[in-house]
């Protein structure tokens, strides 16, 4: 037991005061736990593209039961012992409008090369569902594989016929009740019509005022007459009819392209080459492994596409070590290329085959057209 005194006074030992220093930093830490926690929760307005998984269109993908089967079948395959691959690649999304990337996820995609820091608006239009967006490119997909089998075909000489088809109609667009799915349309204001880009320009050519639309349903020739509505795209006055157009084509060969999970166009180009290297004799490789990217059109016109660099990413991340890319996407290209794989550029498809051809042979690498700046 202690004992005071009543008549003594206890004095506490002073407080010891932080040093200048101290305070500041403390105050720093403080502020910085603060910030980190905001930033874990609050919303963003971006996205992060990456690199996705990637396919060789020569070989074998899970179908739907989760058994291998080829990715591209074709009657008779004449080439079945090659060696080489040609990758088709792909760029994943991480966030969407319902659940957005946290801003701390956003600081560590901007500083590595392979991902990229995008405004959600550019993937997901205001208004658009992340389902809606989905079913539009599982939709593009079908589209391209149909272009893509009707481009090879044709670069392999054979007679495709084409038509223009009703794809889908706007619940609130001009041709409502008028038009209807799987319509064939084939003329605009009496003048037959070829392609998607011939029914536009007739549209727009009219200026608003109504046109008569020759169609086909069920085998059977008629007319009708629709006025377009004019709207704002992109910040251009356009006349439109409201339907989605797509072609469609007569394949004088049954090919099979089966890929799940996948969407878009991108694929096109690396679809046509495929399906060649199948129906071809020989390896069209030439042993080697082979990546690239681009959209194709019936008439093996090479289109740019999205998330390049995130795909040259992957392309090296699989083991490829030559790529090919749209002319388009060059200054995209340019500066962002890893170590280990060499670019060539291409806007067609018979330029896609020479590059394959230069590079199986062995011939004048330094010849073939590249991306510069």
């Amino acid at each position: 037991m202690t004992l005071f005194d009543e008549n003594v006074s206890v004095v506490p030992a002073p407080r010891q005061r932080w040093r200048r220093g101290t305070v500041v930093g403390v105050w720093s830490l403080t502020i910085a736990v603060i910030v980190l926690f905001v930033m874990t929760f609050l919303p963003s307005a971006y996205v992060i593209q990456q690199p996705g998984p990637v396919y060789n269109t020569l070989g074998t993908t899970a179908g739907a039961d989760g058994q291998q089967v080829p990715l591209i079948t074709v009657p008779d395959e004449k080439d079945s012992t090659g060696t080489g691959q040609l990758d088709l690649l792909t760029v994943q999304v991480s966030g969407n409008r319902e659940h957005t990337p946290s801003w701390i996820e956003l600081a560590s995609a901007w500083f590595d090369r392979s991902r990229a820091v995008v405004p959600i608006d550019r993937i997901f239009p205001a208004g658009q569902s992340t389902e809606q967006r989905n079913t539009e490119n599982a939709a593009l997909m079908t589209d391209s594989q149909l272009e893509a089998s009707a481009a090879a075909l044709r670069e392999l000489g054979y007679d495709v016929a084409q038509q223009i088809a009703v794809g889908t109609i706007d619940d609130s667009g001009a041709a409502k009740g008028l038009l209807q799915q799987k319509d064939v349309i084939t003329s605009v204001d009496g003048a037959a019509v070829a392609s998607i880009d011939d029914v536009r320009a007739a549209v727009q050519k009219a200026a608003g005022a109504p046109v008569t639309v020759g169609y086909e349903r069920d085998g059977t020739a008629s007319t009708v007459q629709i006025t377009p509505r004019q709207a704002d795209v992109n910040g251009q006055t356009q006349y439109l009819l409201g339907v989605g157009l797509m072609m469609t084509f007569d394949l004088p060969v049954d090919v099979k392209i089966q890929l799940n999970d996948v969407g878009g166009p991108s694929a096109g180009m690396m679809f046509a080459l495929g399906i060649i290297d199948k129906m071809s004799p020989g390896d069209l490789t030439g042993g080697q492994h082979i990546a690239g990217t681009g959209t194709i059109d019936a008439d093996g016109n090479v289109g740019p596409i999205g998330g390049i660099r995130q795909k040259l990413y992957g392309a090296r991340d699989a083991g490829a070590t030559w790529f090919l890319a749209p002319e388009a996407n060059c200054n995209e290209v340019v500066g962002h290329v890893p170590d280990g794989i060499r670019v060539f550029s291409t806007s067609t498809l018979k330029q896609s085959l020479t590059v394959l051809e230069t590079i199986r042979d062995g011939g004048d690498l330094d010849a073939l057209p590249t991306c510069t700046s």
